[in-house]
């Protein structure tokens, strides 16, 4: 899960806008904790893609 769909219980607006200080302070904690956290779930799968690519690439040279 993505912290951009954490709701605030203080100002009750997504944590990753960090409108407030406890929305702010949450999503570095987040950030500091989880080093994917805040990535698009997209772009990890488009990362996954390029290393099995990567590692598919590699298996075919050495055949």
């Amino acid at each position: 899960m993505t912290y951009d769909r954490l709701v605030c219980a203080n100002c009750a607006a997504p944590v990753s806008e960090g409108r407030c200080p406890v929305c702010r302070a949450n999503r570095e904690r987040l950030q500091q904790e989880y080093g994917f956290a805040g990535w698009n779930p997209m772009a990890l799968i488009a990362l996954l893609v390029v290393l099995i690519a990567a590692v598919a690439l590699l298996a075919h040279q050495t055949v």
